[in-house]
C-alpha cells in the first residue's frame, strides 16, 4: 500500500508542476480569466478533481490538452487513493476479528490454543471472581476469526514469541495453556510453550494442561506454574458440564 501511496502522490505531483507550467504559459496573457498563478493552481485543483466549476477554462490548445491530461490523471489517482482508504479502514476495523491487532491490557488472562477444554474454560469464567473481571486473550491458529467478540484474539501459535507479545502476555496475570493433540508429543510442546512464557512474564501465574501429569519434565515448572491434568479436567466437564478450578481460584457465593 505504501508504495502504491506513493506512486499515486508522484503522479499528482507531477501532474501539478507539469500541467500548471503548460497551462500558465500558453494562457497567461490570453485568457482574460488568469490574472496570476493562485488561479492556475486553482484551476489544476477544480479540473483534476472533475468538479467543473467553470470559473476558469482554457481556450488555447495546449491549455485544453493540459486540461485533458490533468483530468485524466485526476481520475486514476483519487479513484485509487479512494480505493485504497477503503481497504485500509476495512483492515483497521476487521483487525481485532482477524486477530492481527496489538492487544493493550494489563493484568489480564491469556489462554493459549483454543481446543475443547479452552471453549470450557470461557465459558466457566464468570463463575470466578478473579477471573470474570478480567480482560481475556484467546491466543491460537485453531480458528481463523475471533471465537468471543468480547474476548481479544490473537491469530498464531502460541509457542511463537511475537505471537506471545502480541497478545501482551508480559502484562499478563494468569495463563492458562492447553495441550494441542496434533502434535505426536502434545505434552512435550505444551511445556515448550510454557518455557516461553515463563521467560517473557516471570511474574504470571501458569496453569498448563497436560495428558501426562508425572512428565519428567513436569518437575522444572517451577512454583507458579500448575499441572492440570487432562483427565481431571475432562471429568470435571462430564460431572458439572463445565471445568473445575476451584482448586486454584475462589468461586462466586450464589444465593
Amino acid at each position: 500500500m505504501g508504495r502504491h501511496l506513493r506512486f499515486i502522490l508522484m503522479l499528482l505531483g507531477f501532474s501539478f508542476v507539469g500541467t500548471t507550467w503548460v497551462f500558465w504559459a500558453s494562457e497567461h496573457g490570453i485568457n482574460p480569466r488568469i490574472k496570476g498563478l493562485d488561479d492556475v493552481a486553482w484551476w489544476w485543483f477544480v479540473s483534476s478533481t472533475t468538479v467543473g466549476y467553470g470559473d476558469i477554462a482554457p481556450i488555447t490548445g495546449m491549455g485544453r490538452a493540459a486540461g485533458v491530461v490533468v483530468i485524466i490523471i485526476g481520475i486514476y489517482c483519487y479513484t485509487n487513493f479512494i480505493a485504497l482508504t477503503a481497504d485500509s479502514l476495512h483492515g483497521l476495523t476487521n483487525q481485532r476479528r482477524l486477530g492481527t491487532a496489538q492487544i493493550r491490557a494489563q493484568g489480564h488472562v491469556v489462554i493459549c490454543e483454543y481446543t475443547a477444554f479452552a471453549d470450557e474454560l470461557v465459558q466457566a469464567l464468570p463463575r470466578y471472581p478473579e477471573l470474570a473481571r478480567r480482560e481475556v486473550v484467546i491466543v491460537s491458529d485453531l480458528v481463523k476469526v475471533q471465537p468471543y467478540p468480547r474476548h481479544h484474539f490473537v491469530r498464531g501459535v502460541p509457542i511463537s514469541p511475537s505471537a506471545l507479545k502480541q497478545a501482551a502476555v508480559q502484562q499478563a496475570d494468569i495463563v492458562f495453556v492447553f495441550a494441542n493433540a496434533r502434535f505426536a508429543d502434545p505434552d512435550l510442546k505444551t511445556l515448550h510453550t510454557v518455557s516461553r512464557i515463563r521467560q517473557l512474564a516471570p511474574q504470571a501465574r501458569i496453569l498448563v494442561e497436560l495428558n501426562n501429569p508425572q512428565h519428567e519434565l513436569a518437575s522444572h515448572l517451577g512454583d507458579r506454574t500448575f499441572i492440570l491434568a487432562s483427565k481431571e479436567l475432562l471429568a470435571s466437564v462430564l460431572r458439572d458440564g463445565s471445568i473445575d478450578l476451584s482448586a486454584h481460584f475462589s468461586t462466586a457465593v450464589t444465593g
